[in-house]
């Protein structure tokens, strides 16, 4: 069922692209995608192109695709070393009406409104609450090293 499902949500993807996400698969695998996500205008993230790792599980669409940031990317909720993002934003909302673009909506949604409030790295949280304008500052300059290559 998930490869059909996939096979699915991949033409219609093709068919009618998304403006600030495109999708490849790995190897030709149709259970393994990378992504590539302008960063939103207006954030510390314009300008910037992420890649993002999707690992779609025999389940799926019953069980969330595992995402996570290949490019390295400066925010609250995206574990610094793996490129995890916070379970909060797909898994634990996840059910089987759900799809790719709608991961895509999400992804691009955490770009444009951080949640320090539900972190995987504290430290930049925290950041992000006191000191604005400095993580404003990190954040561009990580994007700028990272993701405008």
């Amino acid at each position: 069922m998930a490869t059909r499902r996939l096979h699915k949500e991949w033409t219609a993807l093709n068919d009618s692209p998304l403006d600030y996400c495109t999708f490849s698969l790995v190897d030709g695998d149709i259970h393994h995608w990378t992504a590539t996500l302008l960063g939103p205008s207006n954030t510390p993230y314009a300008n910037g192109t992420f890649r993002i790792d999707l690992s779609f599980p025999a389940q799926y669409p019953f069980k969330a695709p595992r995402i996570r940031f290949i490019t390295p990317v400066y925010h609250p909720n995206v574990k610094t070393d793996t490129g995890e993002i916070c379970g909060d934003l797909v898994e634990e909302n996840w059910g089987p009406t759900l799809n790719v673009k709608h991961c895509a909506g999400v992804l691009r949604g955490m770009l444009a409104n951080p949640e320090p409030d539900h972190p995987l790295e504290p430290a930049i949280a925290m950041q992000m609450r006191e000191r604005p304008r400095e993580f404003e500052r990190a954040a561009t300059k990580h994007t700028k090293e990272h993701a405008m290559k």
